[in-house]
């Protein structure tokens, strides 16, 4: 079983980045980013309080989805 420590350790971890900082972080527009998502070659975000709004995806989905691009030679294409 997990104690706090162990699940603080997990928790400290995870980083939730939004929308803007997600084209900041990739180096593309918004709506480069909504079409990446939209042809599902970028993952999908998730919506942060259950019914809400506000989305967001975790930053080392987004770190593998670039070091990914990198392994294929991807050749800065998009």
């Amino acid at each position: 079983m997990e104690t706090n420590q162990e699940t603080s350790k997990i928790v400290d971890r995870i980083q939730v980045i939004r929308h803007a900082q997600v084209c900041q972080k990739i180096q593309i527009s918004s709506a480069k980013l909504f079409d990446l998502v939209a042809q599902g070659v970028f993952p999908k975000p998730f919506t942060l309080i259950p019914g809400g709004r506000a989305v967001g995806w975790l930053e080392r989905d987004v770190d593998a989805w670039v070091l990914k691009r990198k392994a294929e030679g991807s050749g800065g294409q998009l």
